[in-house]
């Protein structure tokens, strides 16, 4: 089974990029076909800053590889280290009605929350669908905010193929349903867009400080506290085993203790449970020329597979003689 996902490299990862699909696709490397590249074409809808993107497509392939990618086990590249992409993309806007796309809730959303409306963000998920069916990608793992992005790959390339033969594998999503939606510290999904982010690597006291920062009700301290609905549980959970869910679910019902104890110990945990890749990461960091080896590699890999489709597609639609 051929399992794809993407990062964007638009800035620091946070825990809602880990548990909505790294940690997914760095899970499957053992039992699947992974294909994992950094999406630095799908960054520029974000950052303008020619010297910045580079720079954060450096330090998101150096995450990659800290966080558990093996360039041996998956397929790991940039995004525009495999410039058939784009040719792909232009192919599938052909297949793309308007309609399908004034319908993203994804482009409305962040349209709505100041992001500028141009054509690159409206026609992002073409491109998406262009990175998902030019290597015949079975399984997209993705958070719920994404699922729309993978039906409308399903439906482009349908669309496609009931023109021209069957040339594109028809994806499905796979959405782990206890981490499909990563709260951020204001409570809404997790996303760099929003500003309300926990970042995976940096210094412990800016961990710290954002930690505290996670929006929660006001509860006297010696009260019993609800955890169902709160912003540091339901981040916490997804560190902890059953058993040390439940005895924080204990604490929350004790009373005694206030979110700010909470929010402490939801920094420890986070700490504690990134430290071997922070030092892994370390590695990679002072080792950059390596960094760029992977990637190259990778990217040879990726071409050979996606060579062969881009051919298919060209002779479909005439872009050859």
């Amino acid at each position: 089974m051929r399992v794809l996902t993407g990062i964007q490299s638009s800035g620091d990862l946070h825990i809602g990029n880990y548990f909505g699909s790294i940690k997914q696709m760095i899970d499957s490397q053992d039992n699947s076909e992974v294909f994992a590249f950094i999406a630095n074409y799908h960054a520029m809808t974000s950052v303008s800053d020619g010297e910045r993107l580079a720079s954060l497509t450096m330090q998101a392939a150096i995450d990659f590889l800290a966080l558990g990618m093996d360039p041996q086990k998956s397929t790991f590249w940039v995004q525009s280290d495999v410039k058939e992409v784009l040719e792909l993309y232009w192919a599938l806007s052909a297949f793309t009605p308007m309609g399908l796309l004034e319908r993203g809730h994804s482009y409305k959303d962040k349209t709505a929350k100041g992001l500028a409306s141009q054509h690159n963000l409206f026609s992002y998920p073409v491109l998406m669908a262009a990175d998902i069916l030019l290597f015949n990608s079975e399984v997209i793992p993705v958070g719920k905010d994404q699922i729309q992005h993978v039906e409308m790959a399903r439906d482009i390339a349908t669309k496609f193929n009931n023109q021209h033969g069957d040339i594109f594998v028809i994806p499905e999503h796979r959405v782990d349903d206890n981490v499909a939606t990563v709260p951020g510290i204001d409570g809404q999904k997790m996303s760099k867009s929003y500003g309300n982010t926990i970042n995976i690597f940096g210094e412990e006291k800016k961990q710290l400080k954002t930690v505290k920062k996670i929006v929660t009700e006001a509860v006297p301290l010696e009260e019993p506290k609800e955890f169902e609905n709160c912003n540091v549980y339901n981040i916490a959970r997804l560190f902890l085993n059953p058993q040390e869910l439940t005895e924080l679910q204990q604490r929350y019902r004790r009373g005694g203790e206030g979110h700010g104890h909470f929010k402490l110990y939801l920094h420890d945990v986070i700490w504690e449970y990134f430290r071997p890749y922070r030092e892994k990461r370390e590695y990679f960091e002072s080792h950059q020329d390596e960094v760029r080896e992977i990637l190259a590699f990778g990217a040879a890999k990726a071409r050979k597979v996606a060579l062969p489709i881009i051919e298919k597609v060209r002779e479909a639609t005439g872009i050859t003689y």
